[in-house]
């Protein structure tokens, strides 16, 4: 165990002003103790450590080779302590919002209005938790989530912000000049991007196909990425058509990144929400984010 190998703090901070200052009459005034109390912690501390750290002569002390040493490693750990502590107590005394979403939403809608966001909470602590496991993006520090489902989180609130929507996109350098006049022969020759994920209500093209009536074999789909804003970074890369979801590729059609090749589209049951803990709904900071957030998707502001 770690502890067997540490020393008691107190010796540590007596050694720390002691070597610093090259006389434990000025550590015991700097630390409000007399000169025999810090000899003593400083004795207590080599006896530990079983090596000596001072020499000692009727009128100074100065410290060992070993004693030098180890006072750069202590007062380096001392200063991150105090560093640590004070932030930790900053962040405990100031207001945070803790926002759960998923690595789509966070990257391809969120990340873009973060300025936008800070001014509406000027006076919190932003914290975004951007995970595809419902554990994190979901777990017990999280105050309110953006989150792609069907609804159903037991224990939370629920709010639907926009529905899924979902059509091919590419690059405007990506040969589609044949897409309008024969969508279907297009796309079933067409190099397409897919999304290998592991959620079972995430789209891919067999299913957006097999939403749209057509069953036929597709010639190109041998590349494959787990990550959403992978697949949309590679579309916009020319490599190939990719699923674009409504909301999330918004930006980079309005920025001329990505273009819609098709206008056909498939609309499904899912969508994202917005999801907070019943006990927080009227929380001042909480309360501005979702005001926010659905002022963005132009739906009715929520009832607290």
């Amino acid at each position: 165990m770690i502890k067997n190998r540490l020393p008691p703090l107190d010796p540590l901070i007596a050694f720390e002003a002691a070597a610093r200052l090259l006389s434990f009459t000025r550590a015991g005034e700097e630390l409000h103790l007399s000169q025999a109390a810090i000899s003593q912690q400083i004795r207590s501390l080599e006896d530990s450590l079983q090596v000596k750290l001072f020499t000692r002569s009727h009128r100074a002390v100065q410290l060992t080779n070993e004693g030098r040493e180890y006072q750069h490693t202590v007062t380096a750990i001392l200063k991150q302590l105090a560093g640590a502590t004070m932030d930790i107590q900053n962040v405990e005394f100031s207001q945070q919002l803790v926002i759960g979403c998923d690595q789509s939403f966070a990257t391809q809608w969120l990340g873009p209005r973060l300025k936008q966001l800070q001014r509406q909470v000027p006076s919190a602590t932003l914290r975004i938790v951007a995970s595809d496991d419902y554990s994190e993006s979901l777990g017990p520090e999280v105050q309110v989530a953006v989150l792609h489902g069907d609804g159903n989180w037991s224990g939370f609130e629920v709010a639907r912000l926009f529905d899924e929507e979902v059509f091919p996109v590419c690059s405007p350098g990506f040969d589609h000049q044949d897409a309008q006049r024969d969508w279907v022969g297009w796309l079933l020759q067409a190099q397409l991007i897919d999304l290998a994920d592991s959620h079972w209500n995430w789209m891919n093209w067999r299913l957006w196909l097999g939403g749209n009536n057509i069953d036929q074999p597709l010639a190109n789909r041998n590349l494959q990425i787990n990550s959403y804003p992978l697949v949309i970074e590679a579309a916009c890369d020319g490599l190939g058509v990719a699923l674009g979801w409504r909301h999330l590729v918004d930006d980079l059609i309005r920025q001329g990144r990505l273009v819609r090749p098709v206008e056909q589209s498939l609309t499904t049951d899912f969508g994202y929400y917005l999801i907070y803990r019943n006990n927080l709904q009227h929380d001042e900071i909480v309360l501005r984010f979702r005001r926010w957030l659905t002022r963005q998707f132009a739906v009715d502001e929520l009832p607290v």
